[in-house]
């Protein structure tokens, strides 16, 4: 190994451990980590008490029902319109007498959540709009348990340039499961990172054969429960890619050492390598709840937080190499992380607009990566020797999208005519 810093995500070095309950903001509250994660905290009061929720808005009343069963001091909604509705959710909800939390609203009022008084934040936020409260949380010296991978990848040096050794606390399962099997060496003593995928809706399929799927078959994940855009990012094999990415930002380990296998039953979640050939596999069955304990809990761990195996009956565990042709994504995602600067950003924001074409029947399956690996292309290498600016990446994301509209609208039009 190198002699550069230590990790972003050390298990040994664990930002601000204390004991008793712990303080959390929950960023993303009414989507599914979101969720889960109050699920956890309302079975688990004595460990953890949470003091601020935000969310897009969509879920008005679902908001207003988590704020009450919590009681929590504040809520945010990232769109103002829809405070009106939030008042009214909340008025149903708090009885005569009760107080109702403050209501923050705006596309900045998740940022000033994270930067609020607490132990923990959850950044549970789906896309790249989770950065600006990623660098508030890790500004304001606050733990970062990490779902929102967008804000790492698209940020990068941003990120590492504000994060303390062991500040930040992966939530995604893959890279709880590598957290958690890092712990058991040292990191001189690493060969390789070993990242599962459950190879999507797909697995098995080659690229013409995806070229007639439709929406309703990339959302039926045979796995997991996500939301519409991460599961599409599932069927593509680019939530793979990220996870790659946000592995060598995360620990430090190069693109070279960072393999991709597919793994079905999604029993492994990842695994790590030693020099002396052993490999360590942190396996669970598949909930999300556990790696949520995680980051939430860490060092310590939550009794009962997500089923454990049931080893008195058979099962089969099955591991494939990854097809590389049918699903480019990897491979592509690999270049831009070894690009950087706004590379990640432009990969990032492209796939977002593309999978939002796919999802409104304006683009085939194939078409995500096809477009998005064009706009990549036409973005170039990045300057060497420039440091990155949170302007830098707000414009290279909005020229992407721009151009990965444009790019994906002429491939429609072609395809019809």
């Amino acid at each position: 190994m190198s002699d550069s810093p230590a990790p972003l995500a050390d298990p040994h070095l664990v930002f601000d451990a204390v004991e008793g309950r712990r303080d959390l903001v929950i960023l993303g509250s009414t989507g599914s980590i979101g969720t889960q994660a109050i699920d956890l905290v309302l079975r688990n009061p004595d460990r953890f008490r949470v003091t601020a929720l935000s969310a897009a808005g969509g879920r008005v009343a679902l908001l207003a029902e988590q704020a009450r069963r919590l009681r929590v001091r504040t809520v945010a909604v990232a769109s103002p319109e829809v405070v009106p509705a939030l008042r009214e959710a909340l008025r149903k909800e708090y009885g005569a007498g009760e107080q109702p939390p403050e209501i923050l609203a705006g596309p900045d009022a998740a940022t000033e959540l994270a930067g609020s008084d607490c132990h923990t934040v959850l950044n549970g936020i789906t896309g790249s709009i989770g950065l600006a409260p990623t660098l508030a949380a890790l500004k304001a010296g606050r733990t970062l348990a990490l779902a929102n991978k967008e804000s790492l990848i698209v940020g990068g040096p941003l990120v590492k340039a504000l994060a303390a050794p062991g500040q930040i606390i992966p939530v995604d399962s893959e890279h709880a499961a590598l957290f958690q099997a890092l712990a058991a060496g040292k990191r001189a003593d690493v060969r390789r990172l070993v990242v599962t995928a459950s190879g999507g809706p797909f697995r098995g399929r080659t690229r013409s054969e995806l070229a007639d799927v439709t929406r309703e078959q990339a959302l039926n994940h045979p796995t997991w429960a996500m939301g519409p855009v991460i599961t599409v990012n599932s069927a593509t094999l680019v939530n793979k890619g990220l996870e790659v990415i946000e592995a060598h930002l995360l620990y430090d380990i190069p693109f070279d050492r960072i393999e991709v296998v597919v793994h079905p039953q999604s029993y492994v979640h990842s695994m790590v390598e030693f020099t002396d050939g052993s490999t360590l596999a942190q396996a669970t069955p598949p909930d999300m709840r556990g790696p949520i304990a995680i980051g939430l809990g860490w060092p310590q761990r939550v009794p009962d937080a997500a089923p454990a195996f049931d080893w008195t009956k058979a099962s089969t565990w099955e591991f494939y190499p990854l097809d590389t042709e049918a699903f480019p994504s990897v491979g592509l995602a690999r270049h831009v992380g070894t690009l950087g600067g706004t590379a990640p950003a432009v990969f990032n924001a492209a796939n977002e607009e593309c999978v939002d074409a796919f999802l409104d029947g304006r683009l085939a399956f194939n078409g995500i990566m096809d477009t998005v690996t064009a706009v990549v292309s036409e973005h170039g290498t990045p300057p060497a020797g420039t440091s990155l600016t949170v302007t830098d990446v707000l414009e290279a994301e909005a020229w992407a999208r721009t151009r990965a509209r444009e790019l994906s609208a002429k491939a429609t039009a072609e395809a019809r005519a």
